[in-house]
């Protein structure tokens, strides 16, 4: 670097400077490092979609096996135990995922319509009657819990402690750089209410995804209650999550561009572009971590082997290489390209089922209001290595 050459900025996934708008940390690694390296965190990343997608798609040398976090506590050979096959390489990854996709054909996903709407209009009606309310509490961290929990059989008496436990596992104080003991915690309660889930169904089955891949077999091969319990989690915590966390960003992204919104309101078709763009706008999962198995040999730099590589999904969804003005929230654009679930082996499986709970979210929301605001002031974003999204978004709406 010559001495006027602009400085590379500090990439911390920690940060909670770096949570609150990440976009000018990616814009200048893709320029000035696009294969960068943090010494005090033990880290490289990739910032071009190129590499990015490059490395989904190479499962040999970007390996999954320590899991897709940062976290110390999180990496290693025990993380499949909470991520599931997220944390797993061939053999093993085909063998799981081949199992519980069962659970997840485009035929169950769009037999789940009807039920989604419902549980939307059950959570909506009480909110709108308030004219003002927080949608990320009131309704988007909402309708998907009940959505997952009613496909796994969790009791609607159980779901807003799943809830709270879930937004505890996500969440990273100022300055904590491994996973907190809270979390910790947290992850251990709901492991063991899975586990006792499962036995209980194993005793005594009903109409649920649970049961129902409890009985799965391919091959002579069924899930382990271990295995089954990680895949739980898996879906509360990752399914529930970044979907709730996709529905605050339509929410206030739209809402930042009128005139952008005024297109769904105006033709209910445009609701599934604006799914569509705000997942490559802002999405939900920002940074997913890779193991190398070998020296890797990049045009921009040479990663060694055993590293920990962080895949910047949020950096590549902005790669002007790929998208042009990819600053612009334009409905309108081709987001064919956008990384947010993923490419290769490890494309997200909850893909269709999210899309599918956002766009009826937003319909249903459409129907209903035909303004709205958010107060700013009171918006809070959730504190995560991996996850960005809000907490908290007050909202009014005019109704219809």
């Amino acid at each position: 670097m010559t001495a006027d050459a602009p400085a590379v900025p500090v990439l911390d996934p920690y940060s909670y400077a770096f949570h609150e708008d990440p976009y000018p940390t990616y814009a200048a690694l893709r320029e000035r490092a696009p294969v960068y390296r943090n010494l005090e965190l033990g880290f490289y990343a990739l910032a071009r979609h190129a590499d990015v997608v490059a490395a989904f798609r190479d499962d040999v040398r970007f390996s999954n096996a320590d899991g897709v976090s940062l976290d110390p506590a999180a990496t290693g050979p025990q993380a499949a135990r909470v991520m599931s096959f997220l944390a797993m390489d061939e053999p093993r990854h085909g063998r799981m995922r081949r199992l519980v996709s069962r659970g997840f054909t485009p035929r169950r996903v769009a037999d789940l319509e009807p039920r989604v709407r419902a549980i939307t209009d059950a959570h909506l009606a009480p909110a709108l009657e308030k004219g003002s309310f927080d949608f990320i509490e009131d309704l988007a961290g909402k309708v998907p819990m009940d959505v997952v929990s009613e496909l796994l059989g969790v009791p609607e008496s159980d779901r807003a402690e799943l809830r709270r436990l879930a937004d505890v596992v996500v969440h990273r104080d100022d300055g904590v750089f491994d996973v907190p003991p809270a979390a910790a915690s947290a992850s251990l309660d709901l492991a063991v209410y899975y586990l006792e889930m499962i036995a209980a169904r194993r005793r005594q089955p009903r109409d649920d995804l649970t049961s129902a891949l409890l009985e799965v077999e391919i091959d002579g091969e069924r899930l382990t209650d271990d295995e089954l319990g990680a895949f739980l989690f898996l879906m509360v915590v990752a399914g529930n999550e970044t979907t709730t966390k996709l529905l605050g960003h339509c929410w206030y992204w739209a809402w930042r561009h009128p005139d952008q919104l005024a297109k769904p309101l105006a033709d209910r078709r445009a609701v599934t572009p604006w799914v569509e763009e705000t997942l490559r706008y802002d999405a939900s999962s920002q940074i997913l971590a890779r193991t190398t198995t070998t020296e890797v040999v990049l045009p921009d730099g040479v990663i060694p082997s055993a590293a920990r590589v962080l895949l910047l999904v949020g950096s590549a969804n902005r790669d002007a290489r790929v998208f042009a003005d990819p600053d612009r929230y334009d409905l309108e654009r081709d987001t064919s390209e956008s990384l947010s679930f993923g490419s290769g082996r490890h494309f997200c499986l909850g893909a269709s089922l999210a899309r599918l709970e956002a766009r009826v979210v937003l319909e249903q929301l459409l129907t209903r209001v035909t303004s709205y605001d958010v107060d700013e002031t009171g918006a809070k974003r959730v504190h995560s290595v991996n996850v960005r999204g809000f907490a908290q978004l007050p909202t009014s709406v005019r109704l219809r």
